[in-house]
């Protein structure tokens, strides 16, 4: 079985304070597992962070962005 690999990987992103911001990463694999995690922290579905997997894109969404979501 072939390893799973990032085809894209992250890139910084910037946004105004109080708006939102998206996150997107390409996987070599339709539909493979993703847990998007902010250093040690595990981030979970809820009204700051909204998650979409469509194929092998991968998105983050993050709403009412402030600077410690840096």
């Amino acid at each position: 079985e072939m390893p799973l690999l990032f085809k894209q990987e992250l890139q910084n992103e910037e946004a105004k304070e109080g708006k939102q911001v998206k996150l997107t990463c390409e996987l070599s694999k339709p539909g493979a597992p993703v847990k998007w995690m902010k250093g040690d922290t595990v981030l979970h579905a809820s009204e700051k962070y909204e998650f979409k997997q469509h194929g092998t894109v991968a998105e983050l969404i993050i709403r009412d962005v402030k600077p410690v979501d840096a």
